[in-house]
């Protein structure tokens, strides 16, 4: 297998790119990166594409809601637009897979509510397709919670969704979720073409289970890759059709570039990445 390309989530220097869109996408073509996962860009194709294009970085993948009426984040919330409406939106960033980051806790519970996950993904599939587009589902724990005939939801989830949904593992939530996380990657086999790279200490219990305490993404104890406790190293030697391994953290732990460049350093210097 080629090694997949680095990029990251611009999710996790949010504040930064809202402030300056250029000097912060400037700031990671500095540090060596060429591709990055933009969200938000619905409302902001073609600042987002301009941006991109000053910097010589692409997004070959993007974040946004494709399954909610409104996306919930520990954050604040995120109403959504119609399906064709995002496709519009990222056809003109030069997006090539849409990824769904988030679907309610509660729906993960019954397998009616994954099934209806899987159905209205599948149903999409096509759509995406007249735009020259992909679509994927991105994990937190919550698709861990619920298990149906020792499958989760969220394995059930993926042997009900077509072959063409991309899969995008992020490997600290799964460890969240209290999955062997090196085993799951080697089940996903080809279906998974993208991991996040996040590393930290997982909390105690997972804070999306029913009765669990509201929690924001302040309260993670996230570090630096290859310092935490997710199996990062084996989990991407287990992979096998990996495209993509995308930086991400939803707490950096110190200044985010400095973080980011610790990560992408994990990558590249340890043969992970390219």
């Amino acid at each position: 297998m080629a090694l997949p390309e680095a990029s990251v989530q611009l999710y996790t220097l949010a504040a930064e790119f809202s402030a300056d869109m250029g000097g912060s996408l400037d700031k990671l073509a500095a540090i060596g990166l060429r591709n990055v996962e933009a969200f938000d860009f619905v409302r902001r194709p073609e600042e987002i594409r301009t941006a991109l294009d000053a910097s010589g970085l692409v997004s070959p993948t993007g974040h946004a809601p494709l399954l909610s009426d409104e996306l919930w984040t520990p954050d604040g919330s995120i109403p959504t637009p119609a399906p064709e409406v995002v496709f519009e939106a990222a056809a003109k960033v030069g997006i090539k897979t849409v990824i769904d980051p988030f679907v309610a806790p509660e729906r993960w519970l019954t397998l009616e509510g994954v099934t209806d996950i899987a159905d209205r993904l599948n149903v999409l599939v096509d759509k995406a397709a007249s735009f020259g587009l992909e679509v994927g589902y991105h994990n937190h724990a919550q698709e861990f919670i619920a298990d149906f005939d020792g499958q989760t939801a969220y394995e059930r989830f993926v042997a009900l969704t077509d072959e063409r949904v991309v899969i995008e593992l992020d490997l600290y939530w799964a460890l969240v979720g209290g999955q062997d996380v090196v085993g799951l990657v080697s089940r996903l086999g080809d279906r998974l073409v993208a991991v996040h790279v996040k590393d930290g200490t997982a909390p105690a219990s997972n804070p999306f289970a029913p009765g669990a305490d509201k929690f924001g993404s302040d309260s993670l104890d996230q570090r630096h890759a290859g310092t935490g406790d997710v199996p990062l190293a084996d989990a991407l030697g287990a992979a096998s059709a990996l495209q993509y391994a995308i930086i991400e953290y939803d707490n950096a732990p110190g200044d985010v570039f400095a973080d980011i460049a610790a990560s992408y350093a994990f990558l590249i210097e340890g043969g992970f990445a390219r």
